[in-house]
């Protein structure tokens, strides 16, 4: 008979011992794995169940966003140039990838949220719960994908040889968003006005991220592009999939690997807090 897994609880910070607490991060994240995708289902089919409009909503705001400055464009309202591709194509485009990013700030503060009754009444990793909203955001964005695929083939943009690097963005795109969501995560999930204030925040990003306009190199804009480390990300992403010279690879990369970083360290800064959350929760 094989014998069942053991588990220790000590008094001890986990931060003491790195090394166990790595190591047991790493089989929850495994062991959570199964857990992640029932939950990941289970929401998948309540999300949609009520609604007349069903996947249609997983790029709606996105496509509302940029019918916006689309129509400001043809009015003559704003000036828009240098866009290498038509611009309608080139503002879906920025506003679906944009979405991605909100939508993964905004899902491990959701999935806690969503999960607080399992929380403070059964003991199970964690970790599982953050795996399964991110399968959401990547769900989203496959949907996505589907228009965007459709903006490209309606225009005729045509993907180059830096089409390999999309996937890559897209990976940075998340982590990006999932570092922000992780850091954020401990104030949000006890007071309500933090996931009240992302919308309003992510809102504002926006119109300073080159998002429905080509990215700037001078003035003020060029330096809010510069200091904002989404910018690179959406650059190059929408760079990759339409064949242009890719302008901030370099920092494309050193934003990627920071995200990496910074997400590891909010995973880890998750795992120590969770318990006192949790006690929080059921207070």
């Amino acid at each position: 008979m094989k014998d069942l897994p053991v588990r220790v609880y000590s008094p001890e910070p986990a931060i003491q011992h790195p090394a166990i607490m790595a190591r047991d991060l790493w089989n929850d994240l495994k062991a959570g794995r199964e857990l992640a995708w029932r939950l990941f289902i289970r929401d998948l089919s309540a999300q949609f169940r009520a609604t007349w409009l069903g996947y249609v909503w997983a790029f709606l705001p996105a496509l509302v966003s940029s019918l916006t400055f689309i129509f400001l464009q043809s009015q003559g309202i704003v000036r828009i140039e240098g866009t290498g591709i038509p611009y309608a194509a080139f503002a879906m485009m920025g506003t679906l990838l944009w979405q991605t990013f909100v939508d993964a700030i905004s899902s491990p503060l959701a999935s806690v949220s969503s999960a607080r009754s399992m929380l403070t009444k059964i003991n199970f990793p964690r970790e599982a719960i953050l795996m399964s909203g991110l399968c959401m955001v990547f769900f989203n964005f496959l949907v996505r994908l589907l228009l965007m695929i459709g903006v490209m083939a309606w225009w005729k943009i045509i993907p180059g040889p830096g089409i390999a690097l999309f996937p890559v963005t897209v990976l940075s795109l998340l982590l990006c968003g999932y570092a922000v969501g992780l850091i954020i995560l401990p104030v949000g999930s006890l007071y309500g006005d933090v996931a009240r204030g992302i919308s309003i925040v992510t809102q504002f990003w926006m119109l300073l991220t080159p998002v429905v306009y080509p990215a700037r190199t001078t003035g003020l804009a060029g330096w809010l592009a510069t200091g904002n480390p989404i910018a690179p990300i959406i650059t190059t992403a929408r760079e990759s999939l339409t064949n242009q010279p890719f302008s901030h690879l370099p920092a494309f990369w050193i934003i990627t690997v920071a995200a990496l970083l910074i997400s590891l360290v909010g995973l880890v800064a998750f795992r120590l807090v969770m318990p006192r959350i949790i006690e929080r929760m059921g207070s």
